[in-house]
């Protein structure tokens, strides 16, 4: 059995690391109402801008542009997925899951020759020594995440595609679905899927466009911020999901604490009680003895 320091000492440890696991839930709840926010503002941006691109479409020949285009060998061909995890840990199963699908991904997709692209150091830690080879790295993402952090990630995608390269490219991220919930989801951002063209409208409700320099151009450049926009959702869903995950891996850290700490302190209780019992005994003892 220990002894009365021990425990003491492990109570005192517990209650330490107690402090910090609440701290750290509220540092987490307050950066995740942030991130909610953020999360609310991008989705309607990704939305509104297929809309726009399918108005264009409509006056364009949009299965001409290259990042629509659908290689004969893009089911076995080369893929580059880009990986999003986070740079920090005390998270729970956050990036263990996104770690999980990757390697299912993998397993399904034998006859493809796959290379990652990881976000986050927590996916460069976990994957990128496994021996599969990496494209890039991209970690230490800053606090407010920006339309130029999506581009800095997506670019080398996009450039190897065009260049032929590979044939597809996934992006696999932690979806932002409630404080409790965090989905983890595959998207193919290129070839892109074929944008629907609005359906028609009547005669007189059509809204016609005057584009400048041409529709073709517009086109050209939307696409690629359409897939900079998706990328940019998906960083800041998985960052919204990081936050909401540390705050729920915390919240059960510290209960697990104040559970240890009743235990410890029925045992330490214990401890004090058989000394006090067996002081007791030694004194009754020593007056019979006399």
């Amino acid at each position: 059995m220990p002894s009365l320091i021990d425990m003491r000492r492990r109570i005192r440890a517990v209650k330490s690391t107690q402090q910090i696991t609440k701290a750290m839930k509220m540092v987490a709840a307050s950066k995740l109402r942030r991130a909610q926010e953020k999360v609310v503002a991008t989705r309607p941006f990704a939305i509104q801008a297929k809309r726009v691109l399918a108005s264009i479409a409509s006056r364009v020949d949009a299965s001409a542009h290259p990042l629509l285009e659908r290689r004969a060998g893009a089911a076995t061909g080369n893929t580059l997925i880009i990986v999003v995890g986070s740079d920090r840990g005390l998270c729970g199963s956050f990036n263990t899951n996104i770690v999980k699908a990757v390697s299912v991904f993998l397993r399904e997709n034998k006859g493809r020759t796959m290379s990652l692209g990881l976000v986050g150091r927590k996916s460069r830690d976990l994957l990128g020594r496994r021996g599969f080879p990496v494209r890039f790295e991209y970690v230490n993402l800053p606090k407010v995440i920006t339309s130029a952090d999506a581009e800095s990630v997506v670019a080398a995608g996009i450039e190897d595609f065009l260049s032929g390269k590979v044939d597809s490219v996934h992006i696999i991220y932690n979806e932002f679905k409630s404080v409790m919930t965090q989905k983890v989801v595959m998207e193919q951002l290129l070839p892109m899927a074929a944008i629907e063209t609005p359906a028609e409208s009547p005669a007189g409700e059509q809204t016609e466009y005057l584009y400048e320099p041409s529709a073709e151009r517009i086109f050209d450049i939307l696409l690629k911020r359409l897939i900079e926009a998706q990328v940019l959702r998906a960083l800041v869903e998985s960052n919204a999901a990081f936050y909401a995950a540390q705050m729920t891996a915390m919240d059960s850290a510290s209960r697990n604490a104040t559970e240890m700490l009743a235990n410890l302190t029925l045992v330490m209780n214990k401890i004090r009680q058989a000394a006090i019992t067996r002081e007791i005994i030694e004194v009754v003892s020593g007056a019979q003895a006399l």
